[in-house]
């Protein structure tokens, strides 16, 4: 197949790149050349921007379309409605975030999303357009569009830090202040899984909504699998309950990767994944997406500014904190 990924650089869209590739695909990658601009040298790169150089995708024809890089509505209308001249199929790659309701457990592809008039932060408010641009790809792609609702996507190129905090902070050894309950359930996906179940279904011509959100893990399953590290560095846990780090004022999801409160967005993390395992999607073990993240991460240097996770003078204080409350309570 000749395949066009809108974007095709940068983590998501670099593992499609890769996925077609190994699949045997011809890949043609449109990107602003900003992310590793010299990354697959033997595709064709086609540089510009979504919202002003589209007309350099016109005239050109392709089997198949991964948006990678939609965020608003109007720049998703503008390349479906030329690329519906020059493609058959369309894959847009959406968020769980499009959910009105994620206070829920469980929620299948079928759940309401949200509309800009029920987005009350900004947060929602990413969610909303993305539901918007799901629609405007529906209508242009009538028989040809998939719609992918991923959840906390995670691996090597991942610069969020939302998962890369975890291999990175085991790696520094010491006293880890870590959120309880241990038996919290998480959901995630590696991004190469994403990827290669996404190429899979494209060949297939597979349509329709279909969210991804990963295998189900205990906040305590990843954190062992963190925690086993080859250079056999020495940790101790000092699990915290949830109502100590919320009158600490701890940032849920960015400052702590992976802890939400209980009565926060807790669904995003368990929602019901039948449809994407029985469409086809596999993923690797565990171990394997924290070795390989904390490989690639390791290769960043020392000197990288994490987006995300408690700086180490913030965690010091917390787990001082918590242990001389422990102490006064006996």
């Amino acid at each position: 197949m000749n395949i066009l990924i809108l974007g095709g650089t940068k983590f998501l869209g670099r593992a499609m790149t890769e996925a077609a590739l190994t699949n045997g695909h011809e890949v043609t990658l449109f990107h602003r050349g900003l992310h590793d601009a010299a990354a697959f040298p033997h595709v064709q790169h086609i540089l510009g921007d979504r919202n002003t150089d589209l007309a350099k995708l016109q005239g050109r024809e392709w089997d198949a379309v991964v948006d990678t890089s939609g965020y608003e509505p109007e720049s998703v209308m503008a390349a479906s409605e030329i690329l519906k001249k020059h493609a058959k199929h369309y894959t847009f790659i959406s968020t769980i975030s499009a959910y009105a309701d994620l206070k829920q457990v469980q929620l299948d592809e079928t759940a309401a999303v949200l509309s800009l008039e029920e987005a009350a932060d900004p947060g929602q408010r990413y969610g909303a357009l993305k539901a918007q641009c799901e629609q405007v790809v529906q209508a242009a792609f009538p028989s040809g569009a998939l719609i992918l609702r991923p959840g906390l996507i995670v691996g090597p190129y991942d610069a969020s830090d939302r998962f890369t905090y975890w291999p990175a902070r085991f790696q520094r050894g010491g006293d880890v202040l870590v959120p309880l309950p241990k038996e919290r359930k998480l959901q995630f996906i590696d991004v190469r899984d994403l990827a290669a179940w996404t190429i899979g279904l494209i060949e297939q011509g597979v349509t329709g909504t279909i969210h991804a959100s990963g295998s189900d893990y205990s906040m305590e399953e990843v954190v062992e699998a963190c925690r086993s590290n080859d250079n056999a560095i020495e940790t101790t846990l000092t699990w915290v309950p949830e109502e100590f780090l919320i009158e600490q004022e701890v940032g849920p999801w960015m400052e702590l990767p992976l802890w939400l409160p209980s009565d926060n967005l807790i669904g995003m993390l368990q929602l019901n994944n039948a449809k994407a395992f029985n469409s086809g999607l596999t993923t690797r073990a565990l171990v394997d997406t924290v070795k390989d993240t904390r490989a690639w991460d390791q290769s960043r240097g020392a000197e990288i500014v994490r987006l995300a996770g408690l700086k180490p003078e913030r965690e010091k204080q917390l787990l001082k904190d918590w242990k001389e409350r422990k102490a006064g309570q006996k």
